[in-house]
Formats: C-alpha cells, sequence, structure tokens
C-alpha cells in the first residue's frame, strides 16, 4: 500500500514539476489574429517613426502610415491608409491592407510598390465606411495614389 502511495505521489509531482517547466517555457499566449507589437511577417516593412506631419497636414489621396482604431474592438494598428478629406480638426481615411481582398467588391487592388519599395505584392483599399482619425494618429506620409484610382475613390465617395 505504501509503495502505491509513493508511486502516486512522485508521479504528482512530476506532472507538477512539468507542468511549470511547459507554462515558462513558451511565450504567453495571446488572442488569436493579433500580433504581438513589434513582429511582422517576413518581407514586410516596419511603418517608419513618426515624424511630425507638414503644416498643411496630411491631403486627400495622399497614403500615410497611421494608428488606425480597430473596428471591432478596443485598440489600434499603424497600417497604411488613404487620406480621404479632412474635417475640422480631424481625418477620414480608408485602410489599406496587404490581405488578398480580391473577391470582395468592397476593397480594390492598388499598387503598392511606387509608395513601399519593400513590397513584393500590391495591397488592397477597403472601400467601405471612412474610419475618422485625428491628426496625431499620422505617422509618417508614404506616397499617394495613382491618379486613376484616386479619381475611382473621389467618385465613390464624393470626397
Amino acid at each position: 500500500m505504501w509503495l502505491l502511495l509513493t508511486l502516486f505521489s512522485v508521479a504528482v509531482l512530476a506532472l507538477a514539476i512539468w507542468w511549470r517547466w511547459r507554462k515558462t517555457s513558451r511565450p504567453a499566449a495571446r488572442p488569436a489574429g493579433r500580433r504581438p507589437a513589434g513582429k511582422r511577417p517576413p518581407g514586410r516593412p516596419t511603418a517608419p517613426k513618426k515624424t511630425p506631419t507638414p503644416a498643411g497636414g496630411p491631403q486627400p489621396g495622399e497614403i500615410w502610415w497611421a494608428d488606425v482604431p480597430y473596428e471591432d474592438g478596443p485598440g489600434s494598428k499603424v497600417r497604411p491608409c488613404v487620406v480621404l478629406r479632412a474635417k475640422g480638426s480631424a481625418y477620414e481615411i480608408l485602410k489599406i491592407t496587404s490581405q488578398d481582398q480580391s473577391h470582395r467588391s468592397d476593397h480594390i487592388e492598388i499598387a503598392t510598390k511606387s509608395w513601399d519599395a519593400d513590397a513584393d505584392h500590391n495591397s488592397f483599399l477597403d472601400l467601405s465606411d471612412p474610419i475618422t482619425i485625428t491628426t496625431d494618429a499620422f505617422a509618417n506620409r508614404a506616397g499617394a495614389l495613382d491618379t486613376p484610382t484616386w479619381r475611382k475613390v473621389k467618385a465613390l465617395h464624393k470626397a
């Protein structure tokens, strides 16, 4: 009987030690789909360091890196976006994603190489509802949309 009790105690202790080692040897869990701050997939550019916006501020049709809030919850992400229009001290923007959205009618493919020299594929501009951000959310100007694409965006959003 004592032998079984001793073996059981040793097994429980070994399991506890293994469990503790397992929890400390792996990075902490994070929500699915969210990348830890500062981690980007290989080949994706890092957002430039924040510089002051020009005196006139971001202009419609320009592509900027900005801290854009998530639509489905708290928090935000520094991502490229297109300035749609200024509204007082705020701006309406359309976000840009590197994820393939060719199957969606509310996204259009845009050339990325002109404003992101490290890009290996085009991006997609989300034409759905604009997002409002303030001037301090803008980090750096990346470039501008090409004229035909900007005309299409202006027609859709009456910019």
